[in-house]
């Protein structure tokens, strides 16, 4: 059996959502893409919403307190775009804590 060379897909900027897409297009286009995204508890975080592509984990947040569902998902999709954009990816998740001096 011949194995296939897989060609590594690359995100083009023309897939980012412009102002007049509908509402979450960069989370469908990286779902059509074979991306997801994954949106629950993830210990000790309460509620988490994290995008990956096949090569890269290109958002994780965190529900702030008072934050809907709708307004989470709406930072993921700008999230996604800032990372297909910039290649600036959100980690809310893995922050790590400030260490202050010890007199």
């Amino acid at each position: 059996m011949e194995h296939r060379k897989r060609t590594r897909r690359r995100t083009a900027p023309s897939r980012v959502a412009v102002a007049n897409q509908s509402p979450l297009a960069n989370i469908a286009a990286l779902i059509d893409e074979g991306g997801q995204i994954t949106i629950g508890a993830l210990h000790p975080v309460a509620c988490a919403a994290i995008a990956n592509d096949e090569d890269n984990c290109l958002a994780m947040l965190s529900r702030t307190s008072g934050e809907t569902l709708a307004q989470l998902l709406e930072r993921l999709d700008s999230a996604i775009a800032r990372a297909w954009e910039t290649e600036e990816f959100t980690d809310e998740i893995n922050v790590q804590p400030r260490r202050t001096k010890s007199r």
